[in-house]
């Protein structure tokens, strides 16, 4: 495959980013990074996640092998999540995206009032 064909989001390129870098996701790989952590720890952490939200969040990670789900065996047995080293790349990209956000933030929401307004004036 060569780099333009590696370029081109199609539906296998589409489905991962939607996966990994959906609204959860990105939290949950914020605090992964710091250190491991419990299924409770995460749901302090990002307290607007549910429970549901937050197990389907942590399949779908672990499945793209972005993070590793490791049962302690302690009493009660204990769940820790942790980030992988495939999962420790996205770190850069990310934090790449989230600048540029940051960067441009002003310039969007300056463009979405000109649509709203615009929108609004053609209602």
């Amino acid at each position: 495959m060569d780099t333009e064909d590696a370029l081109r989001i199609g539906a296998p390129h589409r489905e991962l980013l939607d996966q990994v870098l959906d609204k959860w996701s990105l939290s949950v790989l914020n605090e992964l990074c710091e250190r491991p952590c419990r299924f409770n720890e995460l749901r302090r952490a990002i307290p607007a996640v549910t429970q549901k939200s937050l197990t389907a969040t942590l399949r779908r990670l672990e499945r793209n092998g972005v993070i590793e789900r490791e049962v302690v065996s302690t009493r009660p047995v204990a769940v820790r999540y942790g980030i992988t080293p495939l999962g420790k790349t996205l770190r850069q990209p990310v934090d790449a995206l989230l600048a540029w956000a940051a960067e441009h933030l002003p310039a969007i929401e300056r463009a979405r009032d000109t649509f709203d307004t615009r929108d609004e004036a053609a209602d």
